[in-house]
């Protein structure tokens, strides 16, 4: 499987749900969480109809001067950036440079975060990293351990890890 922005994203978050994932088992249509940002990606989508489908990523929005990534909740920063600073790569690899904008629309708050990221070449460096790990991740026998954080009571896969 060629790694996307999920796969990053579940990496830099869990290496277990990275290995679930990426090995096809698919929790996330019984998670809660889940639905709550796909409807808020749609809604958006409905209303500004920028997302584009470009190899085996999904763009949120593409403009000039920014790709913009839109995550419900700040949760995990870390693991969101990542994920938009591969996509920039990806851009990057076919002619296009672009600024990272990363917007969080968390629905109790009200003041709306933003954060604008830049490739660097540390950065690519590091993303060539991250995803030779992925790959041997995902090519490994062994399911990685449970991390045993606060965060995995949210988490898609849950039952899976914790029952």
């Amino acid at each position: 499987m060629k790694v996307n922005g999920t796969l990053m994203n579940y990496y830099i978050h869990c290496p277990r749900q990275c290995y679930l994932f990426g090995n096809r088992i698919n929790l996330e249509d019984n998670s809660e969480t889940v639905n709550i940002g796909r409807i808020l990606h749609e809604e958006r989508a409905d209303n500004e109809n920028t997302e584009i489908a470009l190899d085996n990523i999904k763009l949120d929005k593409l403009t000039k001067e920014y790709l913009t990534e839109v995550k419900k909740s700040d949760a995990d920063i870390e693991a969101c950036k990542w994920q938009l600073l591969l996509y920039l790569k990806i851009l990057k690899d076919k002619g296009i440079v672009r600024k990272g904008k990363l917007e969080f629309i968390e629905k109790k708050k009200t003041i709306k975060k933003t954060m604008i990221l830049e490739l660097t070449p540390e950065i690519e460096i590091m993303l060539k990293k991250y995803v030779k790990a992925i790959d041997e991740l995902l090519k490994c026998d062994e399911v990685p351990p449970v991390l045993g954080k606060s965060s995995c009571k949210k988490c898609a896969y849950y039952e899976y890890c914790y029952i």
